[in-house]
């Protein structure tokens, strides 16, 4: 009587490194971890990172609304990623807490120039729309708007200034890429609010 039959296979227990290194990018369920998860999680990581080093001494109540406002952030890269649509529950509150705040003089980010603050979050969003209506519907939709305007009030006019030009880049980038990699076509629609998401926390990072 022969047992070998009953002996498993050495390369059926132990998986080959292509296998280890594939597990190592799939959920535990064992599916592949997307590429929008990944984005998703670094800039979660990037936000928090910021969130800690920014105002770690800070007081409490700057701590939990930028802690929040994080949150809301990253929440909106996420959606907006893979549903095209920033939705008005993470965009319209920011607006009037962020005003609150800052009436309060107590956002360090903007401290007494509460006009030039109100004037970016006003000004830049509807003259980007408006800019945009030649393009066509969706070229950049009014979630896009109500964001920047959150950005502006929260960030303040130099750091919304620069994080607006930090996102037009870094979307110039990335689309330059992919059509020239031929992943996207010239009538592809890509959302902008990640772009924008990732320049208003690199508006607050550079420390302009």
């Amino acid at each position: 009587m022969s047992f070998g039959s009953d002996v498993p296979n050495a390369r059926s227990v132990i998986p080959s490194a292509p296998a280890r290194i594939a597990c190592a990018r799939c959920d535990p369920a064992g599916r592949a971890i997307g590429w929008r998860t990944l984005a998703t999680a670094a800039i979660g990581a990037f936000a928090f990172w910021i969130l800690a080093d920014r105002f770690g001494t800070a007081e409490l109540v700057v701590q939990v609304l930028f802690g929040l406002w994080f949150a809301t952030l990253v929440v909106g890269f996420a959606i907006d990623l893979d549903q095209r649509i920033l939705p008005d529950e993470l965009t319209l509150p920011v607006i009037p807490i962020a005003l609150l705040f800052d009436l309060t003089g107590r956002n360090p980010l903007v401290g007494a120039d509460l006009l030039p603050a109100i004037a970016v979050a006003v000004v830049v969003p509807l003259g980007i729309y408006a800019a945009s209506i030649p393009f066509g519907a969706g070229a950049f939709g009014m979630g896009d708007v109500k964001l920047l305007a959150g950005v502006g009030l929260m960030a303040g006019f130099l750091r919304a200034f620069t994080g607006l030009l930090s996102g037009l880049v870094a979307g110039g980038v990335v689309l330059a890429v992919l059509l020239a990699t031929r992943r996207i076509g010239r009538r592809t629609f890509i959302p902008f609010g990640p772009f924008l998401i990732f320049g208003a926390l690199w508006g607050i990072f550079v420390r302009v």
